[in-house]
C-alpha cells in the first residue's frame, strides 16, 4: 500500500491496535515510510482521508529529514566519534580493518555494508563489554548478560532480569558519549527509576558530563540511525 505526497510515493504501513483511540499519522524518515496506527473500530477509508489530509505536513517532515548515508566504497562514517572513509578493493581481506582514518574491506563489492556492520557490531560487543565491566565494579555489582541490538527509540534498556542490551550504533559516537550511556543502564541494574538516588548513583560511577552526552545524542542521534541505510 503506498500514498501519495507531492510527486513521490511513500510505501504505508498500517498498524490496528486495539488500545488506539484514535488515528495517528507519522513518517519515518529512516525508512522512508509512512506509518498511520487506528483503532480496530475504525475503517480503512476513514484512516486513509486521515492520512491524506496530513499530505502538506507529512511531506515536510520527509524535505527536512537528514540524508540516509550508504556504506559503499568511498563513504565516510563515523567509528568512535571519528570520520573514516570506506575503502574496498579486492585485494583487501573480507573481514574489514581500520587503518588510520580507512576501514578497509574487501571480498564482493555488492556486500561491503553488510561486511562493515557486522565488522561494527562485533566492535561494539568488545567494547562495551569493556564497559560494562569498569562501571559495574564503580558499583559494586556484577556485570550482567550483554547483548547488541538495533532499537530506534533508546540506545540502552536494562531488563528486569539484569540484562543490558545496547545499540551497536553507539559505536559510532564519541567515547565519552557511549560510556554515559553504558554508565546509565548500570544504574539502572540498582534503580529502575529516573529518581534522584538513581542520578546520584549515575554521576559517581560516570566520570565525564553526562548532560553534554545527552545534548551529543539529542543533536547527533538521528544521524546514526541513517547510516547503512540505502539512497532512496
Amino acid at each position: 500500500m503506498e500514498i501519495e505526497l507531492g510527486d513521490r510515493f511513500y510505501p504505508l504501513r498500517v498498524r490496528k491496535l486495539a488500545q488506539a483511540r484514535s488515528i495517528a499519522v507519522s513518517a519515518d524518515t529512516v525508512k522512508g515510510e509512512v506509518q498511520l496506527t487506528m483503532p480496530r473500530y475504525a475503517s480503512m477509508a476513514q484512516a486513509l482521508r486521515f492520512a491524506q489530509s496530513k499530505s502538506d505536513w507529512l511531506t515536510d517532515r520527509f524535505a527536512d529529514a537528514l540524508p540516509p548515508v550508504p556504506i559503499v566504497d568511498g563513504a565516510e562514517i563515523a567509528f568512535a566519534g571519528e570520520g573514516h572513509v570506506i575503502r574496498w578493493s579486492a585485494d583487501y581481506n573480507r573481514k574489514p580493518l581500520k587503518k588510520n582514518n580507512e576501514i578497509r574491506v574487501g571480498g564482493p563489492k555488492e556486500r561491503v555494508a553488510g561486511r562493515v556492520i557486522d565488522w561494527m557490531k562485533d566492535e561494539a560487543r568488545d567494547v562495551y563489554a569493556k564497559d560494562l565491566a569498569f562501571y559495574c565494579e564503580r558499583a559494586g555489582l556484577e556485570a550482567p548478560a550483554l547483548s547488541v541490538g538495533d532499537a530506534r527509540r533508546r540506545w540502552g534498556s536494562c531488563s528486569g532480569r539484569k540484562a543490558i542490551r545496547l545499540s551497536w550504533r553507539l559505536i559510532m559516537a564519541p567515547p565519552m558519549v557511549r560510556r554515559s550511556v553504558v554508565a546509565h543502564e548500570v544504574a539502572h541494574l540498582r534503580h529502575m527509576n529516573h529518581s534522584p538516588v538513581f542520578y546520584a548513583l549515575l554521576d559517581q560511577i560516570f566520570e565525564g558530563e553526562r548532560r553534554d552526552a545527552d545534548h551529543w545524542l539529542k543533536q547527533h542521534g538521528a544521524a546514526l540511525h541513517l547510516i547503512g541505510v540505502p539512497a532512496r
